[in-house]
């Protein structure tokens, strides 16, 4: 019998923040390969890479209405939510880094890696104990020192069951302010409605819809909703091929897809600050976009702290933050070889500290506690 690492609301609260960071950890990846595809070029798969972000978006707030409904407070500006890249994330049982770096098959392996399914064989076997020597893993056990999960299935599975075993010896667990939640009038992405919650069993079902719309691991190649699951919508940019209804998951049959991998801007992998030269207009560029993107997760703490009105701007203003991305990725970065800039995502810490101090400190726990 597995052991529990959920043994009250704190540990919910714990999880449940850290499945905020896992979810958010995705986005600056999958934004950066985005931005990097020359403009008018690679359609397919710029469609695919916007879609899948902001149905992380959608994850990601579904998390914030489980924390609400239980009475936490989300808070996408605390130190640390933004990981130091690259970062680490579960592989079964390797772990690999997941990087910035400019659309290329060597993005989407990684991208398939963080989305693939991964059922662990007992539930014994759902913690497993993180590699000696490395970092925390971003799906690193918050209550279980120096373990970490099989997969991001098996950690949604974690918190799935606690939420229950809580609230069978506490049944005021699902406390939180109604006016606090975010319902589908305030957000649609087109892959799967919001889901308010309001008790276990709608807190349940928004986390299996998260793993199931990013793994596929109970419905197959096609979530509950009949939406295409994120690791087989890039397994499409690998085979070549569309899937459509009655595939067998390696084997895609619909039409073709079209992709020039060299209609990309090749955007030095994980920039950092520190390789930007110092007092050039790109270094303030850069600096410029960490702000932005900063103001940005302010504003989605706000909607999710009681004002859900405000997040459909939110998730527009992180479309908006494209102008930013372009001024860095189009322009080359001296001493690079002729590698192109990048975000870095190295955000200003709230009482205004040098990001760069800040990341420098970060280098110890490259990752996010999730």
């Amino acid at each position: 019998m597995t052991v529990s690492t959920i043994e009250n609301r704190d540990d919910l609260f714990s999880y449940l923040n850290a499945a905020m960071a896992l979810e958010h950890a995705t986005i600056p990846p999958y934004l950066t390969a985005y931005y990097s595809i020359h403009s008018s070029t690679n359609s397919d798969a710029a469609h695919i890479i916007r879609v899948t972000a902001v149905e992380e978006m959608l994850h990601l707030t579904l998390v914030a209405n489980v924390l609400n409904a239980i009475g936490g407070e989300p808070d996408l500006t605390r130190a640390g939510f933004v990981p130091s890249y690259p970062a680490y994330l579960p592989d079964g049982e390797d772990d690999f880094t997941v990087d910035l770096r400019p659309f290329s098959p060597e993005a989407v392996e990684t991208f398939c890696k963080i989305e693939r399914p991964g059922r662990a064989p007992s539930d014994d076997s759902r913690l497993v104990k993180a590699t000696e020597g490395r970092t925390p893993l971003l799906v690193s056990s918050p209550t279980a020192e120096e373990m970490r999960f099989y997969s991001i299935g098996e950690f949604y599975e974690e918190i799935i069951e606690g939420l229950e075993k809580v609230a069978a010896n506490d049944p005021a667990l699902f406390c939180g302010d109604p006016a606090r939640q975010v319902g589908p009038e305030y957000f649609y992405s087109g892959g799967g409605a919001m889901i308010v919650v309001s008790d276990l069993d709608s807190a349940q079902q928004a986390l299996r819809f998260i793993a199931g719309q990013g793994e596929g691991l109970d419905s197959g190649i096609y979530d509950a909703d009949g939406e295409l699951a994120h690791y087989y919508r890039f397994r499409q940019l690998q085979l070549g091929r569309y899937y459509q209804v009655g595939d067998h998951p390696g084997a895609p049959s619909g039409p073709p897809l079209s992709i020039t991998w060299d209609d990309v801007y090749k955007v030095k992998l994980s920039v950092r600050l520190a390789d930007y030269p110092e007092g050039s207009e790109l270094a303030q560029v850069a600096r410029d976009f960490n702000a932005d993107y900063g103001a940005f997760l302010a504003s989605l703490t706000k909607a999710l702290n009681g004002h859900p009105a405000l997040l459909q701007e939110a998730v527009c203003e992180m479309f908006r933050l494209r102008d930013g991305f372009n001024r860095l990725v189009c322009n080359p970065l001296p001493g690079s070889d002729g590698l192109h800039a990048g975000p870095t995502f190295e955000i200003p810490a709230a009482n205004g500290a040098d990001p760069q101090a800040s990341s420098d400190a970060g280098e110890t726990t490259r990752s996010v506690t999730r």
